[in-house]
């Protein structure tokens, strides 16, 4: 079986495609910008990208490729740029593999497309009203909705994957920088911040899922949400990724209070609102519909991740 993999030198779509051709699948590799002679770039994604014939000659097209969040976002439209890429690049690449008579198309949405936070108890599910709040959600969430439409008006098979927070291997952002501050023996301020619950999802767990998702009968047409099926608190992710490291966390009991209220005045209220409240995600349909299961457990991934950290920088 042939699968064409977009943004294959990602984070997610490169773990994904080691882990295909390893499993003996041919990989059609498309990337933005080729670093290897099997990749085969296509430049800036958007409604006139131009794909590259090989990727229509697969069975299944798997769309990793995406504008993501912007940490300093300098477009005086930022939706209208992820939607470019995330909406128009996607139903563009989506349409020409309709046309070409591609089986199955699964898309790596985000479950920002559900919102920001839940209550601790009641995680998302599949079946509540997307709501999404930023321009990267609001984005993801209407490619899925043409993608939706166009599987039913042409007879492919979409497949919606919404991962929470992924980790792993060569994890950038937020996730590196507290693996940093661990290793340096830096006093967090979380001590108190063990209520909340959040969920995440490890690579190898969600590139397994994905994998599952290439073939499944039951898949067609379905939206899942995807994780470790273990939440944790903003203190015990700390503290299980310090024993991980070999650096027992240094957790200050800072009152939540005064967290949220410091963050506001440094204008870091979104970043408070993620290492202070919940994010929840119920992924009992992956595993009732699919059969699905997590590959490997939080500390496994937390220790393969934290071992990979330490050997990029020659510890």
């Amino acid at each position: 079986m042939t699968i064409a993999v977009t943004g294959a030198n990602g984070f997610i779509g490169g773990a994904l495609s080691t882990y295909l051709i390893s499993s003996g699948y041919e990989v059609v590799r498309v990337v933005r910008q080729a670093i290897s002679s099997d990749d085969i770039a296509v430049g800036a994604i958007g409604p006139a990208t131009v794909w590259p014939k090989e990727l229509f000659v697969s069975h299944c097209v798997i769309h990793c490729a995406a504008r993501v969040h912007v940490m300093q976002e300098t477009s005086a439209n930022a939706l209208a740029e992820f939607r470019r890429v995330n909406v128009d690049g996607t139903l563009h690449l989506a349409r020409q593999a309709a046309s070409a008579g591609i089986r199955r198309f699964v898309y790596l949405s985000s479950v920002k497309v559900n919102g920001e936070a839940t209550l601790i108890g009641q995680p998302f599910s599949e079946g509540d009203q997307p709501l999404p709040l930023d321009p990267y959600g609001v984005s993801k969430y209407e490619a899925e909705e043409g993608l939706m439409a166009l599987g039913r008006s042409t007879g492919m098979e979409v497949v919606i994957i919404r991962p929470p927070l992924v980790y792993g291997p060569g994890v950038k952002a937020n996730f590196a920088a507290m693996m940093g501050w661990l290793h340096r023996g830096v006093p967090l301020p979380f001590g108190t911040v063990g209520q909340n619950r959040r969920s995440f999802v490890a690579l190898d767990n969600l590139v397994d899922f994905i994998v599952c998702c290439i073939d499944h009968p039951a898949a067609a047409g379905q939206v899942f949400l995807v994780s470790d099926g273990e939440d944790l608190s903003t203190a015990d992710l700390l503290a299980r990724m310090g024993t991980a490291l070999g650096r027992p966390a240094r957790l200050v009991p800072v009152p939540v209070g005064v967290m949220k209220s410091v963050a506001g005045w440094l204008g870091k209220a979104d970043m408070a609102s993620r290492l202070l409240g919940s994010l929840q995600v119920d992924s009992s349909k992956a595993q009732k519909l699919l059969g699905w299961c997590p590959v490997v457990t939080v500390d496994e991934a937390l220790q393969k991740t934290a071992d990979a950290f330490l050997t990029a920088k020659g510890l």
